[in-house]
C-alpha cells in the first residue's frame, strides 16, 4: 500500500515550510537554526505532525492545519519560553516510533 496523494501534499508542503522558515504558525520564531544545532526539536515537530494527522477511508487529509499547529507549537514553546501549549499534549502526540530497518525489506 502506497501513501496517499492527500497525504503526500500535506507532508511535502509542512516539510517546504518548515525548512524555508516561512511556516505561518512560526512568524517571529528564529527556528531554522534548530535543524544544524538542534535536530531533535525538529524530528519532534515532524513526529507530532504525523501522529496527530487524521486521514479518511481513501487517505484524504482532514486536519492538516490543526496537525500543523499543534506541531509547531512545540517548536514555539521550545524558542519562546513565555508560550505554553494549550491544551498540553497527550503522550500518544508526542510519541517517537520505532525507525525502519536500516535495510529496505523488498
Amino acid at each position: 500500500m502506497k501513501l496517499s496523494n492527500s497525504f503526500s501534499g500535506a507532508l511535502r508542503s509542512f516539510a517546504y515550510f518548515m525548512a524555508s522558515g516561512s511556516q505561518n504558525t512560526l512568524k517571529g520564531i528564529d527556528y531554522l537554526k534548530l535543524y544544524g544545532e538542534e535536530p531533535s526539536a525538529i524530528e519532534q515537530v515532524f513526529a507530532i505532525y504525523a501522529n496527530v494527522l487524521e486521514l479518511d477511508d481513501h487517505g484524504n487529509v482532514l486536519n492538516a492545519k490543526y496537525a500543523e499547529k499543534r506541531a509547531t507549537d512545540y517548536l514555539r514553546e521550545y524558542c519562546d519560553k513565555d508560550f505554553t501549549v494549550t491544551p498540553p499534549y497527550e503522550h500518544w502526540e508526542t510519541k517517537l516510533h520505532t525507525p525502519p530497518p536500516r535495510e529496505d525489506l523488498i
